[in-house]
């Protein structure tokens, strides 16, 4: 297999772990233990594995646009337990990304300060890790069910908007799919991704 993609399956890993035990850390920070309880907040990989978002989708991803993008099974949420439903809901959604573009700038001051350039591959790793943390989080974003922009876009829809918008989520992965496969999803990647990883790195990618 080619080395550049192992690079990038072990960064996705990194990347959609970390994105999950944010949620979970948040979550339990905000009143709500589930994910806690149920041995989600560990950074072992295998409890976050996703048939669909952890496998299907990066092959899927790297066939379309010639780069992996996934994620992991979700972190269980109890909203009931949220101290403010509302609220915490958003925070919780909002983590994910937060954890993925603070991860984007930790590889990025280890390629400004030369720290990468110690070792090649750790170099091509620290990219990678730019990369596809941008990539999680703005993907995250996106409002298609169920990817965090749906929840926080459901948090602040009035009760009769966000019951119409709850009935897409049947049809969610099958929405995401479409939007991976289409030249949109392509165009976030040459025109936002791209450029945003070029300017943190200091590199032309």
């Amino acid at each position: 297999m080619n080395p550049a993609i192992l690079l990038q399956i072990f960064v996705l890993l990194f990347a959609v772990v970390i994105h999950e035990v944010a949620h979970g850390w948040v979550a339990y920070k905000c009143g709500d233990p589930t994910a806690r309880d149920m041995g989600r907040l560990t950074l072992n990989p295998l409890p976050h594995v996703d048939l669909f978002m952890t496998i299907i989708m990066p092959i899927l991803a790297y066939l379309t646009i010639g780069f992996v993008i996934g994620g992991a099974k979700p972190v269980p949420i109890n909203p009931n337990n949220f101290r403010n439903s509302k609220r915490d809901m958003i925070l919780v959604s909002l983590a994910g990304c937060a954890a993925n573009f603070a991860a984007a700038i930790f590889f990025a001051i280890l390629i400004q300060l030369g720290i990468a350039k110690i070792v090649p591959a750790f170099t091509m790793l620290c990219i990678y890790g730019v990369l596809i943390n941008i990539l999680l989080g703005v993907f995250n974003l996106i409002p298609i069910p169920p990817l965090d922009g749906s929840k926080i876009l459901m948090s602040v829809l009035p009760y009769r908007q966000m019951m119409t918008y709850l009935r897409f989520e049947r049809f969610g992965f099958i929405l995401i799919i479409l939007f991976v496969s289409s030249g949109f999803f392509r165009l976030i990647f040459n025109y936002v991704i791209m450029p945003l990883a070029s300017l943190m790195t200091g590199m032309k990618l």
